[in-house]
C-alpha cells in the first residue's frame, strides 16, 4: 500500500494526490460495496429482497467487488511486468491466486440469480479492508502525524499518531482472526445453500455448484482458517454420530462421506500441478 502524501503539502493537494492513486479506487470499491450491502440488507429484513432498490444494491455490491479484486489483480500483473525478468505465471498458478479466485467468484453471483448469503464474506473483508486503509492513508492524510521531541536533551524524536488510527489499529489485529474464521465459515455453509438450491432444481443452480465447489476446494488448500473451519464441522459431527442412540447406519454413511471426501480432496489437489507454473501468489486483498 503506497504510503500518505507528504505533510508538507497543503491539505487540498493530499487529498488530491491520494484521490489519483488507483490505491484509492480500491478503497471507494470496498466503501460502496459496503453501503450497497448494508441497504440490501435492509430491504433483505424488511422483507423486501427484490424490490428495486434491493436488485440495485445486490449487483451494485457484487460490481464493487469485481472492481476491487480486479485492481488488486491488474497492480500485481504491472508489478511482474516492470520488473522484466519475472515469468508471467501461467493460468493454473494464475488461478492459484485468491484475488484471481475472489475477482472471478464476484462476476459469478453478479450474473447468476441472488442469493444474499453471498455477500457476506466479501463484506466482512470490505470492513477490515475500508478501516486498514483509513488508518494508514486516509487518516495520515487528513491529520498528518505530529513529531514531538523526545524526552531526554538529545534524544530522539517521537512520532505521534491520531487517536482514532490508533483504535482502528487495535480492532483490526483484535477481530481479525475471529472475522477471518468467520468468513471461512459463511463460505462453507453458502456451499450447502447452493447445494439445496441444486437439490430443489433452482435454474442454473447445478452450474453455480460445480463452479464455487472447485472455488471453495481452493479457498480449502490455502486457507488455514478453512481447514480449521472444516476440522471442527467434521468433529461435531463425529461427535453426534458417536452417540449411542444413533443408529449404525447413519454412521457407517458418514465414515462414507468423509472416506469420499478424502479422495476427492486428494484427486483435485492441484499444487502438484501448479507448483511449477510460475511465482506465488498474494493473499486476497
Amino acid at each position: 500500500m503506497a504510503p500518505p502524501p507528504p505533510a508538507s503539502m497543503p491539505l487540498g493537494q493530499r487529498l488530491m494526490h491520494l484521490a489519483q492513486t488507483l490505491q484509492f479506487g480500491w478503497f471507494v470499491g470496498h466503501l460502496t460495496l459496503l453501503f450497497c450491502s448494508l441497504r440490501y440488507g435492509l430491504s433483505y429484513i424488511f422483507f423486501k429482497p427484490y424490490s428495486r432498490w434491493a436488485r440495485f444494491s445486490y449487483r451494485t455490491a457484487f460490481v464493487a467487488a469485481a472492481a476491487t479484486y480486479g485492481i488488486v489483480v491488474y497492480k500485481a500483473y504491472r508489478a511482474r511486468a516492470r520488473a522484466g525478468g519475472r515469468q508471467q505465471p501461467g493460468a493454473l498458478a494464475l488461478l492459484g491466486d485468491e484475488n484471481v479466485q475472489y475477482l472471478l467468484m464476484a462476476l459469478v453471483w453478479l450474473f447468476s440469480y441472488q442469493v444474499p448469503l453471498a455477500l457476506l464474506p466479501f463484506t466482512v473483508y470490505s470492513v477490515f479492508h475500508v478501516a486498514t486503509y483509513t488508518r494508514a492513508n486516509l487518516i495520515p492524510t487528513i491529520q498528518p502525524p505530529q513529531q514531538s521531541p523526545g524526552a531526554s536533551p538529545g534524544g530522539r524524536p517521537t512520532t505521534k499518531f491520531s487517536p482514532l488510527a490508533d483504535t482502528i489499529g487495535r480492532f483490526v489485529k483484535e477481530y481479525y482472526d475471529a472475522s477471518m474464521t468467520l468468513v471461512a465459515s459463511l463460505e462453507i455453509f453458502l456451499w450447502f445453500r447452493v447445494l439445496f438450491s441444486a437439490l430443489i432444481f433452482t435454474k442454473g443452480s447445478w452450474i453455480l455448484l460445480a463452479v464455487y465447489t472447485v472455488f471453495v476446494r481452493a479457498r480449502y488448500s490455502q486457507s488455514s482458517f478453512v481447514q480449521g473451519a472444516v476440522g471442527q464441522g467434521i468433529a461435531r459431527v463425529d461427535a453426534f454420530v458417536a452417540n449411542q442412540n444413533i443408529p449404525p447406519a447413519a454412521r457407517q454413511a458418514w465414515d462414507t462421506v468423509k472416506r469420499l471426501g478424502r479422495q476427492a480432496t486428494d484427486a483435485t489437489d492441484l499444487n502438484r500441478y501448479a507448483g511449477s507454473q510460475g511465482p506465488g501468489m498474494k493473499k486476497a486483498q
